[in-house]
């Protein structure tokens, strides 16, 4: 599981409980105050017993973790992996990026000319990644395949990306390297795409470093604007949506208004889903505080299953 403030929501509950004199508050922290919760929660109420790996790392923490449950599955360690991210709205989460003045007083509007920061969200997705050969054994139907992850870390700054997007670019260039794919096999990015006037212009330069002359014909998307950032859920809802994407051959709008900010050149979907006919691959990709950045490719292969 990927998280950012895994038990932090149960944490305040029991803070103010005991700033109201009660020693001995309701709420136990046992099981949720650490980074590990989610993943350990998981494993609990469906008593797994293999091994359970919780990833705090911002908003690209469950992101990471499918690239970690790769590495297993690949491995041989596991047949079977329950991925997913967790993230609780809390007081800390609201009152630190609003510190920041990451947030937009109105709805998030990513790769727009005016757009002034995020959207808070919270929310949860699970994915069960398994190996082809036990998928068949069990006669299972997937939805689509993970076939490459990649991860780099800036190392610029705490709360910036790097204003070129050079370690967001070598993450998907190390994600299309794992799949065997070429940059010109993509057909649309699910971007981190948060709204911030840095972000979103660092990400894109990111996309010409990687798909050059193309970028500017590559759609995009991004969910945030219809679901805010999920922070360390984000990475696995996206993937979720990819998947969907790829299945149905259309690309989901972006949600938000204004117009495009031509600075960047970007092709987004907006206002209507786009059908992409043959669509195969696509990458999404999750950038985080501290300079972390991870991306995966998702793919239908077709021919392959077939």
């Amino acid at each position: 599981f990927g998280s950012s403030t895994s038990g932090m929501f149960e944490s305040e509950g029991y803070f103010r409980n005991l700033l109201r004199g009660d020693r001995n508050p309701r709420v136990s922290l046992l099981a949720s105050h650490q980074n590990n919760g989610p993943g350990d929660a998981v494993a609990r109420y469906l008593d797994i017993s293999g091994p359970v790996e919780t990833i705090s790392v911002a908003c690209a923490g469950s992101t990471l973790a499918m690239g970690a449950a790769l590495d297993s599955l690949r491995s041989g360690e596991v047949d079977v992996a329950i991925v997913g991210g967790a993230d609780g709205l809390c007081e800390l989460t609201y009152a630190g990026f609003n510190s920041l003045r990451a947030v937009d007083p109105k709805p998030s509007r990513p790769f727009r000319r005016d757009r002034e920061g995020m959207s808070l969200g919270e929310g949860a997705a699970v994915l069960l990644l398994e190996t082809l050969s036990h998928a068949r054994r069990r006669d299972a139907r997937p939805h689509g395949f993970l076939v490459g992850a990649g991860a780099s870390c800036d190392a610029f700054s705490m709360a910036a990306p790097h204003p070129d997007g050079v370690g967001a670019a070598r993450a998907v260039k190390a994600a299309l390297l794992d799949a065997g794919m070429a940059p010109e096999m993509v057909d649309f990015v699910n971007v981190h795409g948060t709204g911030t006037p840095h972000n979103d212009a660092a990400e894109w330069l990111a996309l010409q470093s990687v798909f050059g002359e193309g970028a500017g014909t590559l759609p995009l998307t991004s969910c945030k604007g219809a679901v805010g950032h999920l922070l360390g859920s984000a990475g696995v809802l996206e993937a979720v949506a990819t998947v969907l994407c790829l299945e149905a051959g259309e690309v989901h709008p972006t949600a938000g208004v204004g117009d495009l900010d031509p600075a960047l050149g970007a092709d987004l979907v907006v206002g209507r889903p786009r059908t992409l006919l043959n669509a195969n691959v696509a990458v999404s990709l999750n950038l985080a505080f501290g300079g972390a950045n991870a991306a995966v490719v998702l793919s239908l292969h077709r021919e392959e299953w077939s």
